[in-house]
């Protein structure tokens, strides 16, 4: 039956309570009618209930659209999904992205270079879509974050996206976040104003009212961050506008718009170089400025440092530099349209379009300038149900992608750095040499060609490639997932994909008296799932997936670029992924217990630096558990991942961090003298995968003390993890503890603060996804800090 008003969440979150008043309906149309019929007698019937879910902490009643239907219960998926309430996010003060490994597991994330732009699930990378649709995210893990202020639920898919979502870039997992939408029949409006340490502050501001009352609506919901930092040199500045807009025309149909303009400022924060077991284990830092082969001291590949001292590091003292350049822009536009055809059949219209902007120019020499990357899509829908216990989905994509991009990261050298030393020592000017190996894009701007050219006639090459391109790109994908009920415990999913792309790519800033090389190459990729779900009883499930998916592998913005013979790799549309997972979820109606548990042996291939493919295979377990009722609420998660090689080559910055210092002073390390950075390429191994835990736990709880005073707490645990690939340096068993309480004024007025970290643990953790930076970099996590956030409805 089609409900054309907003979701009735009481129904949802407040089962018992929903029947308790059903029941206490019934007793008083009882009542009335014994009165009508003999007004001497009166009956009393006391009804009782306890209140199950009452605070929305808890995923058991959520239910998940867009990935594999619409309006799917939690407990009837056959994949692991951790979806994350409005509740949850505010609880778990969830900001940015890897804030999704408090409560979901085997989430564990790299820092990002301090800004997380993607999800990290199951060991790797995975995909950030909204409201269905795969999002722009910027170049691979080092992209540009995202902003909070218009989301309203996340739910953290593990494994490659299903047929209905499409072909897509990484695999490991996939983050859909839904947008708020705007009141129907209902006024409010929110403010929520923040402090914390190293000044800082937040403010936002989320109004909605219904315009045409159970016809139309529309919210607004406007938020600036201006943060200070911890580490030197650091900030974050950002400002977003979003507003939403829903029209119900008739009883059949619902029309949900929502833009959303954002603009920020942030760092690209490296952490602290020359990672040794010192350094991770007593802060103790090796000093000296490293030397090229031709004496140079500026850094660059395959400098040699002569240990001078071992010294104790500050840990806001980063690789960081106050002339950096690092701002992106962008504009979002979603559009949804679903309309009841009839009793059987339902339509779906999703149309997305975003505009993205970033640029940053930093003074180690690396430069991303994206001058702008437009991304459209549509898909069509179409459901149909058959009968009680068959349906089907047609879905029908088309999805644009062009992307104008300058690159240079050849250069790049951050062993040598002596972070103890001058702000010079970390600055890297080019060369002429260098410079003559690329192009100059603006006076004193240097980036890749998008292409290689034999300016002298020897038969190679006489430039420095990275991930400069001008490429444009369509998507057109055909998808049918079929659902069959069999029988009241039996259930199955069956479905296949196909997408077609047509791709050219050109070099967007060709050597001059070059013509600029170009190509184009045209595949179709094949995707493909099935699950078997069995019902134990009314409250256990169990189920059995299974999915093959083909994947594109992209350069900046989603781009692609022309490798060193000037053609399109064929190899960027021959990732190949597999998944095989069972499960069982527990989902009693009678009790505020939710607890689901799955084990899964995932192949996928991770993007290099250097645009080649490296595969991987995890096997693991994955578990949690909630509970949610009056006066407490807690949840727990516990993963096991064995992440290895899959008889893959890898590659590093450099082989080991001992590679940076020659052996002058082994009382301070034992070094090598090969020089660093030396960009280390391991042969096909079964190895274990570098910067990630074995094993790690979550658990998050609260208490109403009273009435109006809440207190809470939540935790994080991993086990010990080899930082580099040859397993020289370890980050230890480690956890962090954070604690937060809130005090209602009133109904109207509350104010909360949150103290993380409060044992302030010196944690560390990897700087960039795939164990790339592992010999190189690693991240220092913050210590204890606070945040004190009021909070105001009118």
């Amino acid at each position: 039956m089609f409900i054309k008003a907003e979701k009735i969440m009481p129904i949802y979150r407040y089962p018992n309570r929903s029947l308790t008043a059903l029941a206490v309906g019934l007793a008083l149309f009882s009542s009335l009618t014994v009165v009508a019929d003999d007004t001497s007698a009166i009956e009393v019937i006391h009804v009782s209930g306890k209140a199950i879910n009452d605070k929305g902490l808890s995923p058991k009643n959520s239910t998940v659209d867009g990935p594999f239907g619409d309006g799917i219960a939690l407990k009837d998926i056959a994949r692991s999904v951790t979806p994350i309430t409005s509740e949850m996010i505010e609880q778990l003060n969830i900001i940015d992205l890897s804030d999704i490994q408090k409560v979901s597991p085997n989430s564990y994330s790299a820092s990002g270079f301090g800004a997380s732009s993607l999800p990290t699930i199951r060991g790797q990378l995975g995909e950030l879509y909204q409201d269905g649709v795969r999002r722009q995210a910027g170049n691979n893990g080092f992209g540009i974050p995202m902003s909070f202020n218009a989301i309203d639920q996340i739910d953290v898919v593990k494994g490659a996206p299903p047929v209905l979502l499409g072909t897509s870039q990484r695999n490991g997992g996939f983050v859909n976040v839904h947008s708020k939408v705007a009141p129907t029949n209902d006024k409010f409006a929110n403010l929520t104003a923040s402090a914390g340490s190293w000044e800082h502050y937040r403010a936002q501001l989320d109004v909605a009212t219904d315009i045409v009352e159970d016809q139309s609506g529309v919210r607004l919901s406007v938020e600036h961050i201006d943060n200070g930092s911890y580490y030197d040199y650091s900030g974050f500045q950002s400002d977003s506008i979003f507003a939403a807009f829903r029209l119900l025309p008739d009883d059949a149909s619902t029309w949900d718009i929502n833009v959303e303009y954002y603009d920020v400022d942030f760092t690209d924060n490296a952490g602290i170089n020359r990672p040794t077991q010192a350094l991770i284990d007593d802060g103790l830092y090796v000093t000296g400025q490293g030397v090229q082969p031709n004496g140079s001291t500026i850094a660059g590949a395959n400098a040699i440092v002569s240990p001078t001292g071992l010294v104790k590091i500050d840990r806001s003292q980063v690789l960081t530099d106050p002339d950096n350049i690092n701002n992106a822009q962008t504009f979002i536009i979603h559009s949804t349209y679903v309309r009841e055809l009839s009793d059987k059949a339902t339509f779906k219209n999703i149309t997305y379009y975003q505009h993205l902007e970033r640029e940053e120019i930093a003074q180690n020499s690396f430069v991303e300038i994206i001058d702008g990357a437009d991304t459209a899509q549509n898909r069509v829908e179409l459901a149909y149900q058959w009968n009680n216990d068959q349906n089907t989905i047609v879905a029908a994509d088309i999805r644009y992608n062009k992307v104008l991009g300058y690159s240079q990261f050849t250069t790049e050298a951050d062993l040598p750095i002596d972070l103890t030393g001058p702000i010079e020592n970390r600055r890297i000017p080019l060369t002429a040499e260098q410079q003559a190996r690329l192009v100059e894009l603006r006076p004193g701007v240097f980036v890749s060609p998008g292409a290689q050219y034999d300016i002298d006639g020897n038969g190679s090459g006489d430039y420095s490639l990275s991930d400069t391109t001008d490429s444009t790109s369509w998507q057109t994908g055909l998808a049918i997932q079929h659902n069959s009920q069999w029988t009241d415990k039996l259930s199955t999913s069956i479905g296949y994909r196909a997408d077609f792309y047509d791709v050219e790519a050109r070099d967007a800033l060709a050597p001059q008296g070059q013509i600029a090389a170009s190509d184009s190459i045209n595949e179709m990729l094949e995707s493909g799932q099935i699950s078997i779900s069995y019902q134990l009883s009314d409250f256990i499930t169990t189920y059995a997936s299974a999915s093959y998916n083909e994947s594109t592998s992209n350069s900046m913005a989603g781009g692609t670029t022309l490798g060193a013979n000037n053609q399109i790799s064929s190899q960027n549309f021959a990732t190949e992924n597999t998944l095989t997972e069972v499960g069982i979820k527990y989902s009693p109606n009678d009790s505020a217990w939710y607890v689901d548990a799955a084990v899964f042996d995932q192949k996928r291939s991770l993007r290099n630096r250097d645009g080649s493919n490296t595969g991987i295979r995890t096997k693991g377990f994955e578990a949690q558990a909630f509970y949610d009722a009056d006066p407490y609420w807690f949840s727990a998660g516990y993963s096991y991942l064995d992440a290895r090689y899959d008889n893959s080559a890898s590659s590093q910055d450099t082989v080991q961090v001992a590679d940076a210092f020659d052996n002058s002073r082994p009382d301070i390390i034992t070094g090598t003298g090969i020089g660093a950075p030396n960009f280390a390429s391991f042969a096909p191994s079964n190895s274990r995968v570098q910067g990630l835990p074995e094993q790690s736990l979550t658990i998050n709880g609260g208490i109403a003390i009273t009435e109006k005073w809440k207190a809470g707490f939540s935790g994080l645990y991993t086990k010990s993890y080899p930082l580099d690939y040859l397993a020289t340096v370890y980050i230890r068993d480690q956890y962090t503890l954070n604690i937060n309480t809130r005090y209602d004024f009133s109904e109207q007025t509350s104010v909360r603060l949150d103290v993380n970290n409060v044992t302030d643990q010196k944690n560390w953790r990897p700087v960039f996804e795939g164990g790339y930076f592992g010999s190189t970099l690693v991240y220092p996590e913050l210590p204890i800090n606070a945040t004190l956030t009021l909070q105001h409805s009118f």
